[in-house]
């Protein structure tokens, strides 16, 4: 019986454990320093807590396409602020202004996004400790 109350609480302080591993605050992943801009097609979009996830085809200076994955705020957080699902659509081209990944992968904190039609919304996390500037161009 003890063997299986240590399994269960072991069990339960690892699923405790799991979602504030999938949260991060902005410095523990991103580099303020590192401000860019990228346009690129959308090919894929996941609306999802705690953070949604924009895939877009961005071409280099070379001309060869280079996967940008533009980590922004939940789904709700971002209908609050006016960017809602059907903004966008798979194929838009889209300008995401935010902030790249510390390990220099194309990962990036996407705080401001154009939309197709010129609109712009944010698409930051609320409170994430991120670079938040009014009039600051990321």
């Amino acid at each position: 019986m003890k063997t299986r109350l240590a399994v269960f609480f072991a069990m339960l302080g690892f699923a405790a454990e799991v979602p504030a591993l999938a949260h991060h605050s902005f410095a523990a992943e991103f580099d303020a320093g590192q401000a860019l801009r990228v346009t690129g097609a959308l090919t894929k979009i996941e609306w999802t807590n705690p953070h949604s996830y924009f895939y877009i085809d961005v071409k280099d200076e070379s001309g060869n396409i280079v996967k940008w994955t533009c980590e922004a705020g939940s789904p709700g957080a971002l209908s609050r602020r006016g960017f809602k699902r059907g903004d966008i659509q798979l194929g838009d081209t889209i300008i995401v202004d935010g902030y790249r990944a510390k390990d220099g992968s194309h990962l990036m904190d996407a705080r401001r996004v154009t939309l197709p039609n010129g609109r712009i919304v944010s698409g930051a996390s609320a409170g994430d400790s991120g670079p938040e500037v009014p009039g600051r161009t990321p």
